[in-house]
């Protein structure tokens, strides 16, 4: 476990998803580096890198509903929602074979009765179905994922994207996507879990009526 993180801490933060979380930890701990999902010497730092960095999106997330986590990779951050969130319906799009069936093992291992795994590119699915809630995490430039993200939201359906703190610096080429599917100005927020964890820049869009 992160040496500046207490157990205590991410129990009380992570309530009923902790024990599912803290397998998921142990087998990127394990597996994560020879299956590709984490990069080298990252592995005693999951919980304060990925976990919850990926957590930050969910205090801007409904706890209903569906949610389409655009290239979940590891499942991050698309197990973590679907863990903290077990009334909301999640589906992760992914096209890479070897993390589809990671993020299978992963589901079934983690007991998440809410996750369906979608493999493929997300264009591939556009048409198919629509969702509430589109999410990611550092996928693309803002402008390629809008146009990969936003084709599943219908009215009053919400982008909400974890960035890097440079994000502000990719709406300007994007803005013209976001006009074309009717989405509000985007807004930059910062999101913090607990106390020893570095923030974290979300976006945030919805898109409009009519």
């Amino acid at each position: 476990m992160d040496e500046q993180l207490s157990h205590d801490a991410l129990s009380e933060y992570f309530a009923d998803a902790f024990p599912a979380l803290s397998t998921f930890v142990g087998e990127l701990e394990s597996q994560g580096e020879t299956r590709g999902l984490i990069g080298p010497r990252e592995a005693g730092k999951i919980w304060s890198r990925h976990i919850l960095n990926s957590a930050a999106l969910v205090p801007f997330l409904p706890s209903t509903g569906s949610i389409v986590d655009i290239g979940s990779g590891a499942g991050l951050p698309g197990l973590v929602i679907a863990a903290m969130l077990p009334g909301t319906a999640v589906t992760l799009v992914e096209p890479m074979e070897r993390r589809c069936t990671w993020l299978t093992e992963m589901t079934d291992l983690l007991k998440l009765e809410n996750v369906e795994v979608k493999r493929g590119r997300a264009e591939e699915f556009h048409g198919a179905f629509e969702s509430d809630v589109v999410t990611s995490r550092a996928v693309a430039p803002l402008d390629k994922l809008a146009r990969w993200s936003l084709p599943f939201l219908g009215p009053g359906g919400q982008l909400v994207i974890l960035k890097g703190r440079g994000v502000v610096d990719e709406i300007g080429p994007a803005r013209k996507v976001f006009k074309k599917f009717k989405m509000s100005e985007p807004e930059i927020l910062e999101a913090r879990t607990i106390e020893g964890a570095e923030p974290t820049t979300v976006l945030r869009s919805v898109r409009h009526g009519g």
